[in-house]
């Protein structure tokens, strides 16, 4: 792909509707280490440009004409092509949530929150992790594909104890140390000491960070 550096990600993005399409590719392209090789604006096209250029992270849209994003997504993981898929989507549903993960999708990023979250998950998959919309409820994800998500996702959140998940749902909703220990009925000596164990295992400094954490994964606490 002449022009692009090494180090850059590569990413194709597909949509069948144009002024959406142009609006997440110049966000994209806004970046200095992303870099879109090529637009689609149906399924086939999608499909035939990831086989021709083979960029690094494929973003399509789960409905479109032609080839829907679930087929591209299938045909490219049974060709064994490393491109690795997130899905723009307006469904949260259970159904299609599954849908995606049984196609082995590495990212769900809802169409009402793309804009801001698309450079996110591209990094995120381009570094190996999983992406999945804050929007979306983890309850949605089928127990069989939830811990092996959360895993690629965010590794240390899987090595929590279940009170150090409740207590990072609870950050998630602003609650302060003493509110935490009164709703756990904990003393706050003992929040104190699991927030700093919290804190070690995700590799976080202070409790701004730890809250923040909290707040952007608060739909893989649950």
């Amino acid at each position: 792909m002449e022009g692009v550096v090494e180090s850059e990600i590569t990413v194709l993005v597909a949509d069948d509707h144009p002024i959406f399409r142009k609006g997440l590719v110049e966000v994209i392209a806004s970046e200095p280490d992303l870099h879109v090789v090529c637009e689609a604006g149906d399924g086939a096209a999608a499909l035939e440009n990831i086989r021709r250029l083979q960029p690094k992270i494929a973003v399509l849209d789960l409905e479109m004409p032609k080839l829907d994003g679930l087929q591209v997504a299938r045909m490219v993981r049974d060709s064994g092509q490393p491109t690795q898929i997130i899905f723009l989507t307006m469904h949260a549903e259970d159904e299609a949530v599954n849908d995606a993960l049984e196609a082995d999708v590495s990212g769900y990023v809802l169409k009402d929150s793309a804009v801001t979250e698309v450079v996110a998950s591209i990094r995120s998959v381009a570094a190996g992790r999983s992406y999945l919309s804050p929007g979306i409820s983890s309850q949605l994800i089928g127990r069989r594909h939830r811990a092996e998500f959360l895993a690629r996702a965010q590794p240390g959140l899987a090595s929590l104890t279940p009170t150090e998940r409740r207590i990072m749902q609870l950050l998630a909703e602003h609650k302060t140390s003493k509110e935490i220990a009164s709703t756990l009925r904990l003393s706050h000596r003992t929040v104190e000491n699991h927030r700093n164990n919290i804190c070690s295992k995700l590799s976080l400094r202070g409790m701004h960070a730890l809250v923040k954490y909290a707040v952007e994964h608060r739909a893989l606490l649950t």
